[in-house]
């Protein structure tokens, strides 16, 4: 069955004008043809959508479900015909994802090219921010989308699960802790550390732990990223935490050994974050699908 959206907005004009004359004057056709395109309408359906009188027509019971139904389906189509427009002008569309140090470094260097690709009329702003700000403003509404870390509470906003990213130690090649391959943050507490600077969210993260511990983790060093981090515990300055991915990707360039840390918290997961998904805009709900496509449950 096809429906013709010409024929709808054609009985659209003749409702609202109350006349099958003015509703063809409305649609610029004869009235001849708009009575012929109104019967084949009645015959598709097998129904009666008007009644005629003097004065004009008047909506059966039927007319009037088809009137809401075709209201609805040339509201649809107008919203269709809008949306696609951007395309076809070639008019870009601008996506502000807020995102934490992990996924910025870790993640969204591998994927957003093939987005960008793809969709050549996008324009992508990263928004670095700790995950405690990213959370607050999505809440506020000043960020519609977000990458945040599962270690901090986000239950007012609806999330979906983008990867896991669990936290490693490492350590030099030659410290006394290279024939270990899993232990807990209290039995490597007393050691020096070097990390991330204080007011990044995965330093919060693991500091709230030791304070857990009744224990201080001492810094012999801080540094703005994993890559100063790895460079610095390679040459035998310390001790770190880092994502998982991280350390494999560093392991590369720089001697590293890598050891499992337990417990929940070291186990935490990246997770995209909205408000509401549904009332995004839809470019953001189509990169949103996208990132969601590209979800791992383990680190590459």
């Amino acid at each position: 069955m096809r429906l013709d959206f010409f024929d709808l907005q054609l009985f659209l004009n003749i409702v609202d004008t109350g006349s099958l004359t003015k509703g063809a004057e409305r649609s610029a056709i004869s009235l001849q043809a708009a009575s012929e395109r109104i019967k084949k309408l009645e015959q598709q359906f097998a129904v009666s959508l008007f009644t005629r009188h003097a004065s004009g027509v008047k909506l059966t019971i039927a007319g009037q479900t088809f009137t809401e139904q075709a209201q609805l389906l040339i509201q649809q189509s107008n919203q269709l015909q809008q949306v696609m427009a951007a395309y076809t002008q070639g008019i870009n569309s601008q996506i502000t994802l807020w995102c934490n140090s992990s996924a910025q470094s870790e993640y969204l260097p591998f994927l957003l090219p093939q987005y960008l690709v793809e969709n050549t009329n996008i324009q992508i702003d990263l928004k670095e921010a700790e995950t405690t700000d990213i959370i607050q403003a999505l809440d506020k509404g000043t960020a519609q989308l977000g990458l945040i870390s599962s270690f901090f509470n986000s239950n007012h906003l609806q999330t979906l699960p983008f990867s896991d990213d669990p936290l490693v130690l490492i350590c030099p090649l030659d410290h006394e802790l290279k024939d270990k391959t899993q232990l807990q943050l209290a039995k490597v507490i007393h050691y020096p550390f070097v990390g991330l600077m204080q007011y990044h969210s995965l330093q919060q993260s693991i500091e709230t732990q030791a304070k857990l511990l009744g224990c201080a983790i001492q810094y012999r060093l801080r540094l703005p990223n994993f890559s100063a981090i790895a460079q610095v515990v390679a040459n035998g300055v310390g001790i770190a935490i880092v994502p998982k991915r991280a350390a494999k990707r560093l392991n590369s360039a720089y001697p590293l050994h890598q050891i499992e840390l337990t417990g929940e918290w070291a186990n935490r997961k990246l997770l995209l974050a909205a408000k509401n998904f549904d009332e995004l805009p839809i470019s953001y709900q189509h990169f949103s699908q996208f990132l969601l496509s590209k979800t791992s449950k383990s680190c590459i």
